[in-house]
């Protein structure tokens, strides 16, 4: 049961009576007939157990994007179904309208929408949903809450997109559909065809010539299908912000854009994400399939407060004999490297090409040269401290062999992207 505001102004009405004819006596018929009028527009009031109420499907949205999403009312009774309705999202779902109007008649049904502006990534789950029936006075509703499950799964907004055309261009002229195919350190046999003036007459393949009588020379192209593993790290030291996003949505988005990048290179990508355990694994050959199911799989994962396992991380890139580029995607905070990561390093670079990529904070950069003030200057030495650890471990890992790649969020998935390209140009894969 709820109270309206025409209840109480119905019983602050009652002054008057009061002011005309001041006696107890008249306060309590007043509170009697107004307890009569309350309690007979109570029990007219529709019930809102009749009411069945069904959610569209669950849906999936990109960060920063909007997404409608519905609510079948259906009105089972025999009275008219007027009031309000409640539609519970977390505030991070950004749900508007907060209530919605209700009207329907007997033996009918009606849909509201609610329109959802997420602000965070992720699964955002429906609560209760409320509704509030009010009798025909309009002066007191009965009230009910009900669970009506429904899901919103939030995509990563995944900014790097934008450099994707770009990149792919490059990939396309060490594909050679943009230059002449030439044969090199880090390509593979592709094709014949009939010799034409300018050749490299060691390309000539002499059997094909002889069995075709005309000179006939080998194609080559980059090496295909080479398997890259893209390991995310989800332990605590992601969990930090730089700027207004914790370091693992950088992380993600560099990862999604290698994952683009190398699906359209025709190599074979894997992608882990964990700490102690691993939170999620995907892989797959499709490429029009492998980017969706990666954006979709990694959107519920979310940093952890526990140290990061890589020696597990480690046994998953194991898996495979098969020679990989593997992508460490983690912090390169000292202690964390030095302790966690360091000690199964010499094991992955004996069998594998490793890449660490890190995000950094620009706001160390900007503090290091601020020396306004006391304040500012002790925050100087501060950051001069923090970047000098930083190239230390950078350091540590380049004696090791492995490739060390620190940028600021906006700029990650470049670098990463970019030195791709370079190892695959190179033949380093």
């Amino acid at each position: 049961m709820a109270l309206t505001t025409r209840a109480a102004a119905l019983l602050l009405l009652g002054i008057v009576p009061v002011v005309l004819r001041p006696a107890g006596s008249t306060v309590w018929a007043w509170a009697l007939v107004w307890l009569l009028v309350v309690g007979a527009d109570l029990l007219l009031a529709a019930s809102p157990s009749a009411l069945r109420l069904a959610r569209d499907g669950d849906g999936q949205v990109r960060l920063g994007e909007s997404l409608t999403t519905g609510l079948v009312v259906e009105n089972t009774g025999g009275r008219r179904a007027r009031g309000l309705l409640r539609d519970g999202w977390p505030p991070s779902a950004g749900a508007t309208p907060g209530r919605h109007p209700l009207d329907v008649p007997a033996g009918e049904r009606r849909r509201v929408v609610t329109t959802l502006v997420p602000t965070r990534r992720g699964d955002r789950l429906a609560d209760r949903v409320t509704t509030r029936l009010v009798g025909p006075l309009g002066l007191a509703a009965r009230q009910r809450s009900v669970e009506v499950p429904g899901r919103v799964r939030v995509l990563h907004a995944f900014p790097s997109r934008k450099h994707l055309p770009s990149r792919l261009a490059v990939l396309r002229e060490l594909d050679g559909r943009a230059a002449v195919r030439t044969r090199g350190q880090g390509t593979e046999f592709d094709s014949l065809r009939d010799y034409v003036d300018g050749d490299d007459v060691r390309s000539i393949d002499w059997r094909a010539t002889a069995r075709r009588q005309h000179l006939v020379v080998r194609t080559w192209q980059p090496e295909q299908h080479r398997r890259i593993v893209i390991v995310i790290d989800t332990g605590r030291t992601t969990a930090g912000r730089v700027g207004d996003a914790p370091r693992l949505d950088a992380a993600m988005d560099a990862a999604l854009l290698l994952t683009a990048l190398a699906g359209h290179a025709r190599d074979r990508v894997q992608v882990v994400a964990g700490d102690r355990r691993v939170h999620t694994r995907i892989s797959g050959a499709d490429r029009a399939s492998l980017l969706h199911e990666v954006i979709s799989r990694l959107a519920p994962v979310d940093p952890q407060v526990v140290e990061t396992d890589w020696g597990a991380l480690a046994g998953e890139v194991a898996r495979s004999t098969h020679r990989a580029l593997v992508v460490l995607l983690t912090p390169l905070e000292p202690a964390a490297v030095e302790e966690g990561l360091l000690p199964v390093l010499p094991a992955l670079v004996a069998h594998h090409r490793v890449v660490v990529a890190s995000v950094s904070d620009p706001a160390l950069e900007r503090m290091r040269t601020a020396r306004d003030g006391s304040v500012e200057v002790w925050g100087a030495a501060a950051a001069e401290r923090t970047i000098a650890l930083r190239g230390v471990a950078a350091e540590a890992l380049g004696r090791l062999g492995v490739d060390v790649i620190d940028a600021p969020p906006d700029d990650l998935a470049v670098r990463l992207a970019d030195h791709y390209l370079a190892l695959k140009r190179q033949g380093l894969l």
